[in-house]
């Protein structure tokens, strides 16, 4: 069965779908989550009250994944290069669990500014 959320944060709105790890398990049943965005590089990230251990943690990931981050306790969205990236590379600040991917165009995200009001849904 697919886990689907819808993700808005000021005019943005994306769908993305979660994966079946025990960190996506752990998000969707606190869902729905409301937070307010920080915005890293092309990177935004916000506090959730789900506290999980690094799974299978990577540095590197692709445009569009989901993480969570959680030395931050962090949903983290990816649709670019952040500070610390290397050339053409997407590079998360430390390790982070990959519990899914954007559907829509992860370009969207550069519109959300820092502070801006983020509320993720199920669908």
């Amino acid at each position: 069965m697919k886990r689907q959320i819808n993700i808005t944060a000021g005019l943005v709105r994306a769908v993305a779908e979660l994966n079946f790890t025990k960190i996506a398990d752990a998000i969707w049943q606190a869902l729905p989550l409301s937070s307010k965005v920080n915005v890293w590089g092309e990177e935004i990230y916000f506090t959730i009250p789900v506290k999980v251990e690094l799974e299978d943690g990577q540095e590197v990931v692709s445009r569009g994944d989901l993480g969570y981050w959680p030395l931050g306790s962090a949903f983290c969205i990816f649709f670019g290069p952040t500070p610390v990236s290397k050339e053409n590379e997407i590079r998360a600040a430390s390790a982070v669990n990959i519990f899914g991917k954007l559907i829509d165009d992860p370009e969207v995200f550069k519109k959300v500014k820092e502070g801006e009001r983020i509320v993720i849904e199920r669908i």
